[in-house]
């Protein structure tokens, strides 16, 4: 993002400017970060300090949870002290140091749920060889192939971007660095940046989701294969988390590139993308806890150990 003129802040606008409604943001933003973070941060302790959680699945979701709280990290702290400051401004490194991690961290997450959906595949429908073919090196290298893949994937764009002049404004309309704002206001000839962009957004939500969509067909239907009800409802317990995480995720980013008018577009944009940055990544740990035995019962051991050193 290089400036003709010396430009070294971009002022970014926010949701609004009314005092009330900041305060009511600033306090549920605030509770919506912290809990994000505890929870996450106790999935992450609780699948270290276990012995019942090593397990590939929970190795994915340790990766999930560190992910969720440096997306959530990247975004939130830099808005709420713009709030309750009511310093608008970002300088224009930091900017892009914004737009760069909140894209790296967002693209990752899409091929960790794909690797996700794929370890359920072969926890449900090649039980005899899941240990085989889901071992620890396997899980490391799918890890690390979705942090490969996402930078990437982000890195073409965002180098081209370096390279965009700003003449007439720095004013962002959003609360955070976002590439589709910063485009609008650049001075430079963007089509290319933009035709980058959205081929990358398309490659990784199709790609990812054709993973995901495919892996979960061949998971109902050898489930509907199971000769009994229990045995159905266990197996359907497995992938239900999962599933839950990935509708948020994929129905979140399918509101914010269905286009609306032009007079809304920037709205619900704005409003999808608090969602996606403060609400998911608060609501995910609640998802996976509550609904895996397991994960309760490491955590119910975690607190017994604690109360119990406490006394001593």
């Amino acid at each position: 993002m290089k400036n003709q003129t010396a430009l070294t802040t971009f002022i970014l606008l926010g949701l609004t400017d009314d005092t009330s409604l900041k305060f009511l943001l600033f306090a549920f933003l605030f509770l919506s970060y912290m809990l994000s973070i505890s929870g996450n941060l106790t999935i992450i302790t609780l699948t270290l300090i276990d012995s019942h959680l090593k397990t590939p699945m929970y190795l994915f979701l340790q990766n999930f949870s560190f992910l969720e709280i440096s997306f959530t990290t990247a975004c939130v702290p830099r808005f709420l002290y713009s709030i309750l400051s009511g310093d608008k401004s970002i300088t224009y490194n930091a900017c892009a140091s914004q737009l760069l991690f909140t894209d790296l961290f967002a693209v990752t997450e899409f091929f960790l749920l794909a690797s996700m959906s794929y370890d359920r595949y072969v926890a449900i429908c090649k039980p005899l060889h899941y240990t085989t073919i889901m071992n620890s090196r396997v899980c490391k290298n799918c890890i690390f192939f979705c942090w490969v893949v996402a930078l990437i994937i982000i890195l073409p764009p965002i180098s081209l971007g370096l390279g965009l002049e700003f003449c007439d404004s720095n004013i962002i309309d959003h609360f955070l660095c976002d590439a589709s704002p910063i485009l609008k206001i650049s001075c430079s000839d963007t089509w290319l940046i933009e035709q980058m962009v959205i081929v990358c957004a398309v490659l990784t939500f199709i790609i990812t989701l054709m993973c995901v969509v495919l892996s979960y067909i061949y998971i109902i239907r050898t489930i509907l294969r199971f000769p009994s009800a229990q045995q159905r409802k266990k197996a359907f317990s497995t992938c239900s988390s999962h599933m839950i995480v990935v509708s948020i995720t994929y129905g979140g980013c399918i509101f914010i590139y269905v286009k609306p008018s032009a007079k809304d577009e920037v709205a619900i944009n704005k409003g999808i993308s608090l969602l996606i940055t403060s609400i998911s990544p608060m609501l995910n740990p609640f998802i996976y806890t509550l609904r895996n035995k397991q994960v309760k019962q490491a955590f119910h051991d975690l607190i017994k150990k604690i109360a119990f050193l406490s006394k001593m």
